[in-house]
């Protein structure tokens, strides 16, 4: 068959010791126009494997000399261009989970729900074989975010949970983004949760949806967070902070892809990649009984570490050309080469999201058309360290910064009558800055309206 015999028709490869599960099976892929050839054990399997390219390889974990896994094993170990799944026994998590880690594309649980089947092909079949857009890369060579673009490439290709761990605004969401944008599922919906930004008593409401009179307010049928992202993926920021009861209904969500709307009698079948992320150490929780184990092992199938900026020096240069490019528009503004050492001398505690709120800051106040190093407002790494006191009121610095730009801009507005136009002169501005970054700050008129200009 050539490749373009192939793309009109997918081969699959189904291994199975139950003739009427290969059956069934066989019959529901036919009906969706896909080719199909069988196996009946491991041995088989890696021949056909050997003998033929396949689009997708849909394997039982029990077979008579071996286990599927080591179809699996051997796939990715011959670099195999074939998503595999697997068919694991119902509640049999350990072996879904184990198969996900050395590989697996995704998993099924018997009895096999043909909607389900459906699902896992779809998604398999639509597998990109190119990566993200350029203007969505994370930038750097660093080792350590080579490491992070080389593993979201590969569990791009996969259904598998990923937990994102790292410092906050070291680009977990976007690490999140970039995994969808290059799986099976970049069309589809992702839906994005504050985990910690939910009342506890709305969360299984939230996350669930509910039937109309299930509870005071509830006056028709609505969905919830899974239902929303049902065919794509739901990305839980902050997973950490899940209060425990809700840990559990997450766990049996994930496991059974089946969710009951508050006030429902039945449930509802899903189809979600589960992306987390959280700033928080996952595994001392669970040491610390605030969160479970079991949610811990079935969220984190495959973890990625994003490393704090101040571990990647090299990359900052990169990092901020890009921001400033995204801010400069049709201007000529560049960074001094001073400037550039001082941010690479600087230790970013707010990691990337600081250095955009820095470079955002020195753009609107630069003048001539380079940033100089003091216009970074950075506090330098090698002056005295103060006091915890005075450590304390200066941290978050985005926050802090802030609070010392708005306060200069309140009391030169109050020295002109709250004339934009005098006050921007007194401060060396011009008047576009100084209205951009009013508005940034929220400052307001002496009566909560717009000042005169």
């Amino acid at each position: 068959m050539t490749d373009n015999e192939r793309a009109k028709h997918p081969r699959v490869l189904l291994v199975d010791d139950e003739p009427d599960i290969l059956e069934l099976l066989e019959l529901a892929l036919r009906k969706m126009g896909l080719e199909v050839d069988k196996a009946g054990n491991v041995r088989e399997a890696l021949a056909k494997l050997a003998a033929r390219k396949y689009d997708l390889c849909l394997t039982d974990m029990r077979l008579p000399d071996g286990d599927g896994l080591q179809i699996v094993q051997h796939i990715a170990q011959q670099n195999m261009d074939v998503p595999v799944a697997v068919i694991t026994a119902h509640g049999n998590m350990e072996n879904a989970v184990a198969a996900l880690k050395a590989g697996a594309f995704d998993y099924l649980s018997k009895p096999v729900s043909l909607d389900q089947l459906r699902a896992l092909v779809n998604s398999a079949l639509k597998l990109p074989q190119s990566g993200p857009s350029g203007d969505k890369m994370l930038l750097g060579h660093s080792p350590a975010m080579q490491k992070v673009r080389n593993l979201i490439k590969r569990v791009a290709r996969s259904e598998a949970p990923v937990h994102i761990s790292g410092e906050s605004g070291s680009g977990k969401e976007l690490a999140a983004r970039l995994i969808v944008q290059s799986g099976a599922r970049r069309d589809q919906p992702i839906v994005a949760v504050n985990c910690g930004a939910i009342p506890e008593n709305l969360m299984e409401s939230e996350f669930f949806g509910y039937k109309k009179g299930a509870f005071t307010g509830a006056d028709k049928d609505r969905d919830g967070f899974f239902q929303a992202a049902h065919g794509g993926t739901l990305f839980l920021d902050e997973v950490a902070d899940l209060p425990v009861t809700m840990q559990v209904k997450l766990l049996r969500a994930i496991q059974e892809k089946r969710v009951r709307k508050v006030g429902a009698t039945s449930e509802d079948p899903v189809d979600v990649r589960i992306i987390s992320a959280t700033h928080h150490d996952l595994a001392e929780r669970v040491r610390q009984g605030g969160f479970r184990q079991d949610l811990y092992y079935r969220l984190s199938v495959i973890p990625i570490q994003m490393p704090a900026l101040r571990e990647s020096r090299e990359d900052i240069p990169e990092i901020a050309n890009r921001i400033l490019e995204n801010l400069r528009a049709d201007t000529d503004v560049h960074f001094s080469e001073d400037a550039l050492k001082a941010l690479q001398g600087y230790n970013f505690p707010g990691n990337v999201r600081e250095l955009e709120n820095i470079i955002e800051r020195a753009f609107a106040m630069c003048s001539g058309g380079v940033i100089e190093a003091q216009d970074l407002l950075l506090v330098p790494v090698e002056q005295d360290q103060p006091s915890n006191a005075a450590l304390s009121s200066k941290y978050p610095l985005p926050e802090y910064l802030d609070q010392v730009e708005k306060q200069a801009l309140i009391e030169a507005l109050e020295q002109t009558g709250f004339n934009r136009t005098a006050a921007a002169k007194l401060l060396g501005l011009t008047f576009r800055t100084m209205r951009y970054r009013m508005e940034r700050l929220g400052i307001k008129g002496p009566h909560g309206t717009d000042d005169a200009e």
